[in-house]
């Protein structure tokens, strides 16, 4: 079978391999779309934490089951997806209902091979009925369970000012999400398309291109002086996650969606008298998987809108060191696999 190999940071290598014989309790799926991520990007060009080379990225994924492995409810044929985080069911992680952060974790496509294949193997447990969306759409509900997940962490209420620090497609997702949950949203960016995009397409009211304009003065006109209760960083700066801290207003909650190699720095005498709530979110459940399925299916979000560039299989090794270029207007890149 044909699969796309990043042999080291900025390399890629076709290869032919076998196809996957799943072990019991494995499904296999024929993969039909790959969305590309910003942990793709990453390890791409070697900034990706927890990584390790040659790798068979991706795991935003979509396609057609060919054997369900036993999944109880599922038949060969239909169309699915998967939750690409493979948790080991024993620690104290997964004892406690948190198999998204699982001390044995294996995530598809970093910590194992991923789904730049024509076939994947995948446990059983994690299959999701594509419940009739489209292949380019099911791919998306991966990036978009990202960000429901970290908006769960915060525990947004309607009404309250709501931060999201990036704009790229993670932070896109919060953004479109939190506005479902009856958020007031303010995206703050230094890319102006993409603010542009947040605007017309998102149809989110309050924008702040941090390049160009005041931030805190912005703020605090935005939220009457009162300052974001709930601050969401998907950038994975260092220099965006720290300046955030103080954005906060008092009693908020920060959430780091994003991540980096790097230490964090703050004040803690700011930080402190805030009594501020700092969390991280990492990957997503699959209570955030559905949540999002049935969103899209209520036409409460269109994640084909985020598409801005397909190729086929064979186009991505050439295409793929492009999708870096903030020039080239990449909102998320789909690989169409025949």
């Amino acid at each position: 079978m044909k699969s796309l190999v990043c042999t080291s940071p900025g390399q890629f290598e076709y290869k032919d391999l076998q196809k996957p014989v799943p072990e019991k309790g494995h499904a296999l799926i024929r993969i039909r779309r790959i969305g590309i991520c910003g942990t793709d990007l990453h390890a791409f060009e070697g900034t990706q934490p927890f990584f390790t080379y040659p790798r068979i990225l991706g795991h935003e994924l979509s396609g057609e089951l060919v054997e369900t492995g036993g999944a109880e409810g599922f038949q060969p044929g239909e169309t699915v997806s998967f939750i690409p985080y493979f948790n080991c069911g024993a620690c104290i992680a997964c004892r406690n209902g948190k198999p998204n952060c699982c001390t044995n974790i294996k995530v598809c496509g970093v910590h194992v091979d991923g789904g730049m294949v024509e076939y994947l193997a995948v446990p059983a447990h994690t299959l999701l009925h594509g419940e009739g969306l489209s292949y380019d759409a099911l791919a998306l509900v991966e990036p978009l369970a990202i960000g429901a997940h970290g908006l769960r962490r915060a525990g947004v209420e309607k009404d309250e000012f709501v931060l999201v620090v990036g704009a790229g497609p993670i932070g896109l997702g919060i953004i479109a999400l939190a506005g479902i949950a009856g958020a007031k949203v303010i995206a703050l960016d230094v890319n102006q398309n993409r603010l542009d995009f947040c605007k017309d397409k998102l149809n989110v009211q309050h924008t702040i291109n941090a390049a160009t304009e005041d931030v805190m003065a912005q703020l605090k006109h935005i939220t009457n002086g009162d300052m974001p209760t709930v601050v969401i960083d998907a950038t994975g700066s260092l220099k965006a996650i720290n300046n955030a801290f103080q954005y906060m207003a008092h009693g908020a909650r920060y959430v780091l969606v994003g991540l980096q190699k790097g230490d964090i720095s703050f004040p803690h005498p700011e930080f402190h008298k805030r009594e501020a709530t700092l969390m991280s979110s990492r990957n997503a459940t699959r209570t955030d998987f559905e949540h999002v399925i049935r969103c899209i299916k209520n036409g409460q979000i269109d994640p084909l809108t985020f598409i801005t560039h397909k190729v086929t299989f064979d186009q991505t090794k050439d295409q793929f060191a492009g999708w870096l270029d903030p020039a080239n207007g990449v909102i998320k890149a789909m690989v169409e696999m025949n």
